[in-house]
């Protein structure tokens, strides 16, 4: 298995409510949905959004560090030593069973 899982992230900046859940087809491919209450600022919004999907996913915060799409409302997120429970998460969420 590998030591990372590439998760593709559409962030929702300034939201009214956060939350994790939902599919973006976007220009990364299927797309995690990240609503947050930060605003696009100085990176509040993908720090929010980074730690959001750690909490949905159940691991620490430390153990997921964007990859690319800093400035972008589609990231990319590595995920550390993923599990088979994790993707599964993952699929569940994407797949409409927001938190």
């Amino acid at each position: 298995m590998d030591d990372t899982l590439t998760v593709a992230v559409r962030v929702k900046p300034g939201a009214a409510r956060a939350r994790v859940g939902g599919r973006h087809d976007g220009p990364l491919g299927p797309a995690l949905v990240i609503a947050v209450n930060a605003p696009p600022v100085d990176g509040r919004a993908t720090e929010a959004a980074r730690r959001a999907l750690a909490d949905a996913l159940g691991v620490r915060p430390a153990a997921v560090a964007l990859r690319s799409g800093a400035a972008s409302r589609d990231k990319l997120f590595a995920v550390e030593r993923p599990t088979p429970e994790l993707t599964e998460t993952l699929r569940r969420l994407r797949d409409g069973a927001g938190r």
